[in-house]
């Protein structure tokens, strides 16, 4: 009997459902530090322990969906980031706000903490080899006093300068997905490591099954600190 329950246990797990921990503030806004997630590994094609095989899905992730994944600069890590953009889309970024296929996207759930300056990260440079033409019309021009940016003077792939708050436009290939954090200031994500291949996306954050605030330094925190009304609540 136990070992029956064991193989099921295992089994479910591998193919079916999952518990995951949120660790970081990356998408806090909708998921906290110490909230506790199960997550949906059927929806997109379970992997088949030892074997390399997965699963058929039940269809393809989409776009504004959270997401557990296998980051590609360290795949032995879980992340958890929303989809903003699928295969064949074109994104861009200005200002903060995240434009589809050249249509800004408001997004409710995105939070912002920092108002005061952008910032830029060298890691950002493997966005030229993914940046359009449309971008790239004519060599940058520094002079003072034209009136433009210095984002904006920068459009051929060798002066690309993207920032955290400014970059693109870059298309979305086959087989890849773009993801960001919620709280979009302070999250690691695809615009500083690139694309998720499709084969590293292990499912869908279902549920909420219970929180704790690790920060709490209440008495009894064991009792305290938890989130009684996040429990159960649903992922969005």
């Amino acid at each position: 009997s136990i070992i029956v329950a064991v193989v099921l246990f295992l089994a479910v797990r591998a193919g079916v459902v999952e518990a995951f921990k949120i660790p970081t503030s990356s998408m806090e806004g909708t998921l906290l530090v110490g909230d506790y997630l199960l997550v949906n590994k059927a929806i997109y094609g379970a992997e088949v322990p030892f074997l390399g095989l997965r699963l058929p899905s039940w269809r393809e992730p989409t776009r504004s969906e959270v997401v557990v994944f296998h980051p590609p600069h360290d795949p032995l890590k879980n992340y958890v980031k929303r989809v903003v953009g699928v295969p064949g889309d074109t994104l861009e970024m200005r200002e903060k706000m995240l434009l589809v296929n050249g249509r800004e996207i408001q997004e409710k759930y995105v939070r912002h903490i920092d108002s005061s300056r952008d910032a830029t990260h060298s890691g950002m440079k493997w966005q030229r080899s993914h940046l359009l033409a449309r971008a790239m019309k004519h060599e940058p021009t520094y002079g003072e006093g034209d009136g433009r940016s210095e984002y904006d003077r920068g459009l051929s792939r060798d002066y690309y300068r993207p920032s955290r708050d400014n970059w693109g436009p870059i298309s979305v290939p086959e087989g890849s997905y773009f993801v960001l954090g919620d709280n979009r200031d302070n999250s690691e994500d695809s615009r500083y490591w690139g694309f998720v291949d499709r084969r590293s996306i292990r499912g869908r954050p279902w549920r909420l099954y219970f929180s704790y605030d690790t920060s709490s330094i209440r008495d009894v925190p064991w009792l305290h600190a938890i989130r009684w009304e996040r429990v159960g609540q649903p992922i969005r």
